[in-house]
């Protein structure tokens, strides 16, 4: 079931719903919303408070029964910590998990007041686009494959209203559009890969631009790859009966002639590691290795949702890396699409080798005047940073300040590391133009560095999201990221 948003204009104490979400400071400072239903109440939030029984703690929940006074059949009291230190990271995860203990409670509807709270710097169109995506996400359920639920199980959340007016809206507007791009990469990244491989991504790319009267889709398959001369890509793809496939998104929102922004996913649809075999514990978690995939595709969703006036093109290169007779092997040399020969050291390096050859069709093919591409490439990066930023490396200090910019518009942040040709001397090779891995130190670096020998020229960035693209543990779901990011990057290039 998708969420659905709205606005509401009521007050708290007097609208209509099964629960009202008001929040609440340590030392007991009431927000505005809570203040009014308090005073309707007779005191039922500050007794509380008094008795310790709401603590104000940020994330904290409290639910309040059948309140005298109040028309909502229940308040959600919601912690929101020290208001001389509350900004917009506390906001969203307080919404989050106000958004989760709505979702607890059997109630099909709700209406937020979180989104008066004042956030320093922060409008309230970003305030109801925040509430609204981090509900969304704590909302979300997986299910593809699960057996049905019964029909007489406890109702679930299906309407949730923001307090906001007519400046709200456009922050909602945008929300419902990001938040369809980011339910479309979660969905995606979570199916097992018997399910989601190549052929799948490829028939919901064109499914989804059958729907769209300024989308189109094209798709190469193994046999057009190699008339093409796309070395790299189909060696990785050469030990799996699933086949490779290149999948090309053009959406024609800008003015024509414009040059498109291009977006570029690894799509690993399962990593074994290919002959450079994987260990056993939590590889089951490499069906995520086609995060970087599901991010692109969910932000190309996002912006033909919202219209935005641009030209993008989004690429995907699909494979399948599995070990077999007909694998590629440590120590073969490959051509790429490029021209370049890539000595392979490793076969569990193979995102970098898919990619190269979809960024060059990507310059060749459309000239774009930006190119982002996205990849759960590195455990390297996830070492540095950990499960919190995605690694943004890039030669164009512009171009890294705008993905850094809507990082923190969005809370969906990435960290630069650097990208000096210092590195570089670490891919060279004895049998080959370059070779496929640099060594034990700075991995994600030199994965990157990688990638700038396909790009050069071209004003291109790359995102490392090894770490973001999906939560720890055999219980953890792909979180959606880089799709915000992305999207409001998009938004802000389209004025």
């Amino acid at each position: 079931m998708t969420l659905q948003f709205s606005l509401a204009a009521a007050a708290p104490e007097t609208v209509e719903t099964s629960c009202v979400l008001v929040g609440v400071y340590e030392q007991g400072v009431l927000s505005s919303a809570a203040a009014r239903v308090d005073s309707a109440g007779a005191g039922l939030i500050k007794r509380q408070v008094e008795s310790g029984d709401i603590s104000g703690k940020a994330g904290s929940t409290t639910v309040l029964f059948a309140p005298s006074g109040v028309t909502a059949k229940r308040v959600l009291v919601v912690g929101l910590g020290s208001q001389k230190s509350f900004d917009a990271a506390r906001y969203q995860k307080v919404t989050i998990e106000a958004a989760r203990a709505l979702g607890r409670l059997p109630v099909t509807d709700g209406v937020s007041f979180l989104t008066e709270i004042d956030v320093p710097g922060r409008d309230i169109a970003w305030r109801t686009r925040v509430a609204a995506l981090a509900s969304d996400f704590a909302a979300y359920r997986y299910t593809a494959t699960f057996k049905p639920r019964d029909k007489s199980a406890q109702p679930e959340l299906a309407t949730l209203r923001f307090a906001g007016n007519a400046d709200a809206q456009a922050g909602l507007d945008q929300a419902m559009a990001i938040a369809a791009g980011v339910r479309f990469a979660r969905d995606m990244a979570n199916l097992p890969p018997n399910i989601c491989n190549p052929a799948y991504i490829a028939d919901q790319a064109i499914a989804f631009a059958d729907g769209q009267a300024q989308v189109t889709c094209n798709v190469l398959d193994h046999v057009e790859m190699e008339k093409r001369g796309f070395g790299s890509l189909l060696a990785v793809a050469r030990g799996s009966v699933n086949k490779p496939k290149l999948i090309t998104l053009q959406y024609n929102g800008g003015a024509e002639g414009d040059k498109p922004y291009a977006f570029v996913g690894k799509g690993v649809t399962f990593d074994s590691g290919g002959i450079s075999l994987k260990p056993g514990p939590g590889m089951e978690e490499m069906k995520f290795d086609m995060g970087g995939a599901a991010g692109v595709l969910g932000a190309f969703v996002a912006a033909v949702q919202m219209q935005l006036k641009v030209n993008l093109v989004c690429v995907v290169p699909a494979v399948e890396n599995m070990p077999d007779g007909d694998s590629y092997r440590p120590s073969d040399v490959l051509t790429s699409l490029s021209g370049l020969t890539i000595e392979v050291l490793n076969t569990d390096a193979e995102g970098r080798l898919i990619l190269c050859d979809a960024l060059t069709y990507t310059v060749q093919t459309f000239h774009p005047h930006t190119i982002i591409d996205a990849a759960t490439l590195t455990g390297a990066c996830v070492i540095a940073l950990g499960k919190h930023a995605t690694g943004l490396m890039s030669k164009h200090d512009d171009l890294a300040a705008e993905l850094i910019a809507a990082g923190e518009e969005t809370l969906d942040r990435a960290w630069r590391l650097p990208l000096w040709d210092d590195y570089q001397a670490q891919l060279d090779s004895g049998f080959a133009d370059i070779a496929n891995i640099g060594g034990k130190t700075a991995g994600a670096i030199t994965a990157a560095c990688f990638l700038a020998r396909f790009t050069d020229g071209q004003r291109w960035a790359h995102l490392d999201i090894a770490g973001t693209a999906w939560d720890e543990g055999r219980k953890g779901l792909a979180t959606g990221r880089p799709v915000s990011l992305l999207a409001q990057w998009l938004i802000d290039r389209a004025g």
